[in-house]
Parts: C-alpha cells; sequence; structure tokens
C-alpha cells in the first residue's frame, strides 16, 4: 500500500472504516466515551430511521405487521399529509371571484397562450368583463410585451382549458402544484434526513404555512418556481443516493463482511448514467423558464451535487477526491444540468417562435435587419435575444414604488406582507354579520404563519452551525437551497421586489424546523436518563407544531379572503408593518 493510500485510511480512521482516532481510543481509560462512528458503507448509504419496537409493543402490534406498517408509512404518511393540504387549497378555491393582485397579467396571458400560442395586448379594464361573462371576451391578436418567460404561464393555462376562463380555472394548476409540492416535500425529507417522521413533519409545515398557501391558491408564477425547484433538489438527492450506492457496491470486502475503502476505485471508478441528474436539469431550465431568478438555483445546485461527490469519492477512500472529480465527474454534470436546462428553457419558447406573431418576434427581419450576426445566427434567435436584453434592462431599472414592496433583510421576520384582495363590506353583505356595529374587513394576505416563520429563523442559525462545525451535508444541501432562494435579492434591494418573492424558498425552512426537530428529539436511547430526555425533547416539538397549526389557523380568514369584524382583524395585525 502506498504512503498517500495509507495516509488517506489514517484520515478515516485507525482500521479504515470510520473508528475513533488513537487519542479518542486513550481516552477511554479516563472515562471517554466517543460517540459511535458509522461503518464505511452506513457512511456512504445511511439507513433509515425506524421507529422504536416500544411505540408498536405499547399498541399492541406484532412484529410482523410491525415491519408492514413501516414500509407502508414510507408513502403513506407523505400521501395523507398532502391529502389534507388538497383539501386544503382547493376549499372554495374559486373564492374571491376576483381577479386579484398580479392575477390581471398572469390569468390573461396564460388564456391567450392556450388559444394562440403567444400572449396578447390587452385592453385595461377587461378583468371585469372576463368576470362576468369570460365566454364574450375576444384574445387580442395584437402581440402583448410580457417580462417574464411563459413556462408558468402555460401551466396556469392548462387548468384554464380544462376549467375555462374563470378564477378556479386560472387558480386550478397552481394549487395542484402546491399540493403536490407538500407530498414531494415529504419523501424528500424522509430522504434527505433518514427518517419517515421528520419528512411528514416537513411536509405537514408547508402545508400549514401561510405563505404558501395563498400562493397555491393565487394564479401568479412565484409557486410555479417553487414547486420546479422542488423537484430538481428531490431529484438531486435520488442521484446523490444512487451514485453513493454504485460507489459501496464497488468496494472491496473483508473476510469478515466489511466493507473496506479503496484508493484506486474511489479515484477512477466512472458513475456511469445518471438520468435523475439530467432530470434535474430539465425542471431547473423550466424554473428559469418561469422566472428568472430559477438560474441562481441552477448555479447553486450544480456546485452542490459536484461537491456532493467529492464527498462520495473521499468517503470511499480518495486521497486526492477533487482531482477525480474533475477528471471523471465535473464535465458530465455540467454537461447533464447547464445545457439540458439551456435547451428546456429554449423549448419554452416554442410558441412564440413558431406562431411568428409574439411581441419583437420579427425585430431581426425589421430593426436588426443590418446586425453583424445576421450571416451566424437565425432570425428568431436575434429576435429572441433582443427581447431578453430590452426585459433584463427592464428587471433591473424597475425602482418605481409600491405599497406593499418590502426590503428582503425583512422577510424572514415578515416585516411586510402582501395585500391580494381588500374589500369592507358593509354589515349583512358578503359574509359580514348584520349585527356588526361597524364594516368588516375581507383580505387576501399574502404572509407566512408567523410562528413558523419565527421558529424557521432560530432554524436556519441551528442549520448553519451544523454545517460549518459538524460538517452535516445535510444541513448544508439545505441551507444551499435557502441562500439560493433568498441571498441574491440583496442585491437588489433598490428594485421594487415582494415578500411572496420568499415562497420559493419555504420547503426549505420547513425541512430546516424539521431538522431542528430532531436535534430536540434526540436520538434514540435505552438507559433511564435518554429516554427521559427524548420525552422531554418530543413534548417540545409538539408544543412547537401545535402553536404553529393554531396559528394558522388564527389567521385562516386572512388566507382565504372571508368576511370577519373590524376589530377582529385588526387583533391580527400584529405588527404595524402589516397594516
Amino acid at each position: 500500500m502506498t504512503s498517500t493510500a495509507q495516509k488517506a485510511l489514517r484520515a478515516q480512521g485507525a482500521d479504515g472504516i470510520g473508528s475513533p482516532p488513537s487519542w479518542q481510543r486513550r481516552l477511554r481509560r479516563f472515562g471517554y466515551a466517543p460517540r459511535p462512528v458509522p461503518g464505511l458503507r452506513e457512511r456512504l448509504v445511511p439507513p433509515y430511521t425506524r421507529p422504536s419496537g416500544r411505540m408498536w409493543t405499547v399498541l399492541g402490534v406484532p412484529p410482523t405487521a410491525a415491519d408492514v406498517l413501516v414500509r407502508l408509512t414510507a408513502w403513506g404518511g407523505p400521501l395523507l399529509v398532502a391529502l389534507v393540504a388538497g383539501v386544503l387549497r382547493f376549499w372554495n378555491l374559486g373564492r374571491p371571484h376576483a381577479v386579484i393582485f398580479d392575477e390581471t397579467y398572469y390569468a390573461k396571458d396564460a388564456w391567450a397562450l392556450i388559444n394562440q400560442g403567444y400572449e396578447g395586448a390587452w385592453p385595461k379594464d377587461v378583468d371585469k368583463s372576463i368576470l362576468a361573462n369570460p365566454d364574450a371576451v375576444t384574445v387580442p391578436t395584437d402581440p402583448g410585451y410580457v417580462v417574464h418567460p411563459p413556462v408558468g404561464k402555460w401551466v396556469i393555462g392548462l387548468g384554464e382549458w380544462i376549467f375555462d376562463f374563470t378564477p378556479f380555472g386560472w387558480r386550478f394548476m397552481v394549487a395542484v402544484l402546491g399540493t403536490l409540492s407538500v407530498l414531494m416535500l415529504c419523501r424528500i425529507g424522509r430522504r434527505l434526513l433518514r427518517s419517515t417522521f421528520l419528512g411528514c413533519l416537513a411536509g405537514a409545515l408547508l402545508a400549514v404555512d401561510g405563505l404558501h398557501f395563498v400562493m397555491s391558491r393565487a394564479a401568479l408564477l412565484d409557486l410555479v418556481v417553487m414547486f420546479f425547484v422542488l423537484a430538481a433538489f428531490g431529484c438531486l438527492l435520488v442521484d446523490r443516493d444512487r451514485a453513493r450506492a454504485r460507489l459501496a457496491a464497488a468496494l472491496p470486502v473483508d473476510p469478515d463482511g466489511v466493507l473496506r475503502p479503496d484508493v484506486r476505485i474511489a479515484e477512477t471508478l466512472g458513475l456511469g448514467w445518471r438520468p435523475w441528474r439530467i432530470g434535474a436539469g430539465v425542471l431547473l431550465g423550466l424554473a428559469c423558464a418561469t422566472k428568472w431568478n430559477g438560474l441562481y438555483f441552477l448555479a447553486a445546485f450544480g456546485v452542490m451535487t459536484v461537491l456532493w461527490d467529492v464527498g462520495a469519492r473521499r468517503t470511499a477512500g480518495a486521497f486526492r477526491p477533487y482531482g477525480a472529480v474533475l477528471t471523471r465527474d465535473l464535465l458530465p454534470a455540467f454537461v447533464s444540468t447547464v445545457p439540458v436546462a439551456v435547451v428546456t428553457y429554449i423549448a419554452s419558447w416554442s410558441g412564440w417562435i413558431f406562431t411568428g406573431k409574439g411581441y419583437f418576434r420579427d425585430w431581426a427581419t425589421k430593426d436588426g435587419k443590418d446586425s453583424m450576426w445576421s450571416w451566424l445566427f437565425p432570425d428568431w434567435w436575434r429576435s429572441l435575444w433582443h427581447y431578453e436584453t430590452q426585459v433584463y434592462d427592464f428587471h433591473i431599472q424597475l425602482t418605481s414604488g409600491h405599497t406593499y414592496q418590502s426590503n428582503p433583510w425583512s422577510w424572514m421576520v415578515l416585516g411586510r406582507p402582501v395585500s391580494y384582495f381588500y374589500e369592507d363590506p358593509a354589515p349583512g353583505t358578503a359574509g359580514c354579520p348584520a349585527d356588526a356595529t361597524e364594516k368588516c374587513a375581507r383580505e387576501v394576505l399574502a404572509i407566512g404563519t408567523p410562528l413558523l416563520w419565527w421558529a424557521a429563523c432560530f432554524a436556519v442559525l441551528y442549520v448553519l452551525w451544523r454545517w460549518l462545525f459538524r460538517r452535516d451535508w445535510r444541513a448544508g444541501a439545505i441551507a444551499c437551497a435557502f441562500a439560493a432562494g433568498w441571498v441574491p435579492w440583496l442585491h437588489y434591494e433598490h428594485r421594487t421586489i415582494f415578500l411572496f418573492y420568499a415562497v420559493v424558498f419555504v420547503p426549505y425552512l420547513c425541512l430546516a424546523v424539521a431538522m431542528m426537530a430532531g436535534a430536540m428529539l434526540g436520538p434514540p436511547g435505552h438507559d433511564g436518563s435518554a429516554e427521559r430526555r427524548r420525552t422531554l425533547g418530543a413534548v417540545g416539538v409538539g408544543v412547537l407544531v401545535l402553536l404553529i397549526i393554531w396559528n394558522f389557523i388564527y389567521f385562516w380568514p386572512l388566507y382565504t379572503g372571508q368576511s370577519i369584524p373590524m376589530d377582529e382583524w385588526r387583533d391580527r395585525m400584529w405588527l404595524d408593518t402589516w397594516v
């Protein structure tokens, strides 16, 4: 064995399978008890946490039946949580019967895309006509200037195609994606944290987050971005597990059945066809083709998945894991994400390209006909490039003030929510009690469940600590996704931006809270002190979750646009900046 290989083995432990270093073994004579270190196989492919056998004994479930239930809960638990989330999101989805906030842009653009393949220039006062009689409204053939790519509007338009040009129709597909995102987060949390309970807890927290709930019931683009990004995150997690399992399968096993690291295999083994990574590239391309902030996730996730490969090869015994990844994994990782995302993005403009009637579609043959690039690129490409540069200029210069704009530094504490809809019905009308002494308030307020978000502030700090000081890759993954959704907006503080942009990183706040809850619960133990500590942790987690659910119920009228007496509305304005 070469000296470099010996150093690599010593870095992992004296026997190469993760045993404690010699200094820890020497301290045992003084009563030091190091934490148990998992073997190499468990570090490459960690097992899932199984519920305590004591729980099944208390419930009177035989061991055989308990094994069946454990297998069923892997999907049964997430499906149950998603069912509850779906019922909440589809309840009275068509109410309020109004065009709320930016639905005035996306619902109409989606209808035009479904009917003619490109967005039209709608009259300014057409919303009332749409609500009164959508069948009498004609789709304008003149192209309209839009500042977001088309995928999110195609998604919204699919619901309109099924259920017509109505509030229920244009909100339907967003509610579907909102419900599916809860199911995905349960499964993603289970895979990330290796616990069905913690995965379902993360999904349940997402189900009762007010911002995610409101955005699931409005025809806006940001929840669509969140869905595609979350799905890409899940694909990369599956890819990580499969790549590490392939490494584990290739490593040698000693006569005792113990998996051993191998420098040569760890540094030279090709990880083969990785379709889940390609799927992530397609999904990130769809996210970018909904709103451009998907680009930040493409960059962040690309770096993250490469670092995961570095960690896998190091664990398997590579002495130079970065060099191995550079020669073996970097190019395939790039090709399967960035070019795939670019092709997906361009394909999303197919309606604009092939109809030949979209805004700026003929720019290359008119204003740009003398371009020096006309011999190299087709007309549609140059027209699209010009269109994109105009849209970019629009976005960076969008500094006009808005009543509900907010600074991204205030998002985590819910400094300034966005009112999508507000009416003050008189007593006896629109659900306002007839005996009310003053007008009622009827509002749809895009705000997260306060107790969940304020708990998430501590959870994010815990995740950062866990990543920086404990080198926990799971915490690093959550921090990476959260940072990709929040940090870029700090560069655009001068722009007109809103709290609801934060919906894209809400799933990772829920994962952070679930991970913090797992730390509060602590590992299972067999002695009395461990059981008492776990019982106290369970009580703490239970109280926190019940308070969050109560908080969601308390703000339910503000999420759904129900009429409530003005005094009750004022009671829910906990901060002056919420008014």
